[in-house]
């Protein structure tokens, strides 16, 4: 795992559009996420022996390190899947002022409920 300071990108992909827009805005509000992303896109997997075609949608969260295991956490508390799908990988480059304004968003205390 990266250095707990490190910038993240974390993407989850859910069966529905309007659940992952109210999860991007409850983490962001609670600092959990600096800013979260939303696309359509389409997914083909297998599950249990069988394939599957479906309509999903991907979130893309900026955030830090240590936040992640709680991000997780949440997801899988709350997410309509059995396994749903959340992975992480650390922004490594890019724009210096970007990646300080994430961490700057972020919250690696106690939960915030607002």
């Amino acid at each position: 795992m990266p250095s707990e300071d490190v910038p993240v990108e974390v993407v989850i992909t859910a069966p529905d559009h309007e659940w992952m827009r109210r999860l991007i805005g409850t983490l962001v509000r609670e600092r959990l996420c600096a800013a979260g992303h939303l696309q359509p896109f389409e997914t083909v997997y297998r599950w249990r022996g069988e394939i599957f075609e479906k309509a999903e949608t991907r979130g893309t969260l900026y955030t830090r390190a240590s936040l992640v295991q709680r991000i997780t956490e949440r997801v899988r508390q709350e997410h309509p899947y059995e396994v749903p799908h959340v992975t992480a990988v650390p922004l490594t480059a890019g724009n210096p002022d970007y990646l300080a304004w994430i961490i700057a968003e972020t919250d690696d205390g106690p939960a915030i409920t607002r």
